[in-house]
C-alpha cells in the first residue's frame, strides 16, 4: 500500500471513529461509522450531498487533479455501478437540456447507452460534469458514493476528510 492510500485510509478511519482530536469539544451523537462503506450506506443522501458539495468543487480541487483521480476510481468500480453512475449523470444533465446523444457527440463517447459505456466514457461524462456542472457532479456522488473510496490523491482525500470532520462536528450534540 502506498503512502497516499495509507493517508486516505487513516483519514477515513479517523472520520469513521469521530476523531477525538478534531472533534474533542463535541459530545458524541451515537452516529459513528465503521468505515467509508458504512458511512456511504447509513448516511442520508442529503448528508452526503452537503458533504460533497462543500468539498468536491473545481474551486477546491482543480480539474487537472480531479480528472486522473476519476479515471482511476471509475475503472475500479463494478460494471453495474458504473452503469448506475452513467445513468445518473445522463438523468441530471438531461434536466439541464443536454441530451444523451448530444453528450455522446460532444464528449466523444463510444455510446450514449449507460449499459454499454466503458470506464473511459463514464470518466469523460464525470469530468464534464465536474468542470461544467459541479452541482450535478456532487449530486451524482451523493447518489452513488462508492466512487469516493477509490479516489487516492491525498489532496482529494484531505478535502473530503476536512469536510466530513466539519460535517460530523456540526451534527454532534
Amino acid at each position: 500500500m502506498n503512502s497516499s492510500e495509507q493517508y486516505k485510509r487513516q483519514i477515513m478511519n479517523d472520520l469513521a471513529q469521530g476523531d477525538s482530536e478534531i472533534l474533542e469539544d463535541t459530545a458524541t451523537s451515537g452516529q459513528e461509522y465503521a468505515n467509508f462503506d458504512d458511512f456511504a450506506q447509513r448516511s442520508s443522501h442529503e448528508e452526503r450531498r452537503q458533504l460533497f458539495g462543500r468539498s468536491l468543487h473545481p474551486d477546491r480541487i482543480p480539474t487537472t487533479q480531479m480528472e486522473p483521480e476519476l479515471q482511476k476510481a471509475i475503472a475500479q468500480i463494478k460494471p453495474n455501478e458504473r452503469d448506475d453512475v452513467a445513468r445518473a449523470f445522463f438523468k441530471h444533465l438531461k434536466q439541464r437540456g443536454l441530451s444523451d446523444r448530444d453528450l455522446e457527440r460532444q464528449l466523444g463517447l463510444s455510446t450514449h447507452n449507460p449499459n454499454h459505456m466503458s470506464a473511459d466514457d463514464v470518466t469523460k461524462l464525470a469530468s464534464f460534469a465536474y468542470h461544467s456542472h459541479p452541482d450535478i457532479f456532487q449530486e451524482v456522488l451523493a447518489e452513488q458514493p462508492g466512487i469516493i473510496k477509490f479516489l487516492s490523491n491525498p489532496v482529494v482525500a484531505a478535502v473530503v476528510g476536512i469536510a466530513a470532520a466539519k460535517w460530523l462536528g456540526n451534527h454532534r450534540k
